[in-house]
């Protein structure tokens, strides 16, 4: 692919060890550094370098780092370096970078793409809810909601572990997280609820 015009001056941007990262040839590199070194700087002249020197697609960049606040700033910093190029890269977080993979392939999981991944505050949320609504059910016999739970065929055996704690439990009193607990410990699939 040509080179697009990007311009950067790049030994008057970069020390040595910065340039020598930046324009290391083909293959694997790992750069070592501390806090305050300019890593983020020398990953985005590296994109700058790979795409205006080397000629490389901007839609097959992919920068990820760990907060969304880092990739922010790596956003803006490619974004100053390329221009328009940096539209179609993917410049995020790691879990974004993850999301986007599988909401372009939900259907291969048998999900929809408009899924919703549920971090722990919101799983703990999710489960005080339902168990908030067993416990009304157990009182006047209404429905409070539906709860719809896809699983995949080797959790049967979870299911199957939940529902020998739960049938003592028609009185409608709470599920103690350490039950789930014990039951996370037994199959190994669960994820630990208790503290």
């Amino acid at each position: 692919m040509a080179e697009k015009r990007i311009d950067v001056d790049f030994d008057a941007a970069l020390n040595p060890e910065q340039l020598a990262a930046v324009t290391h040839g083909d293959g694997p590199q790992l750069v070592l550094a501390g806090a305050g070194s300019g890593k983020t700087r020398v990953i985005t002249y590296r994109i700058a370098w790979l795409v205006g020197k080397r000629g490389v697609d901007p839609a097959a960049i992919t920068a990820v780092t760990f907060t969304n606040k880092a990739a922010g700033e790596m956003k803006e910093r490619v974004a100053a370096l390329t221009g328009a190029a940096a539209r179609v890269m993917w410049v995020m977080t790691f879990h974004s970078a993850c999301a986007r993979i599988l909401r372009q392939h939900a259907d291969r999981l048998a999900y929809k793409r408009g899924f919703t991944i549920y971090d722990q505050s919101d799983q703990m949320g999710a489960l005080r809810e339902a168990m908030r609504a067993v416990k009304d059910m157990g009182r006047d016999g209404e429905r409070r909601f539906d709860v719809t739970v896809r699983l995949p065929p080797s959790t049967r055996e979870d299911i199957g572990a939940i529902s020998r704690i739960m049938l003592p439990l028609k009185d409608g009193s709470l599920i103690p997280l350490s039950a789930v607990a014990d039951v996370s410990m037994a199959t190994g699939r669960l994820v630990q609820l208790g503290p």
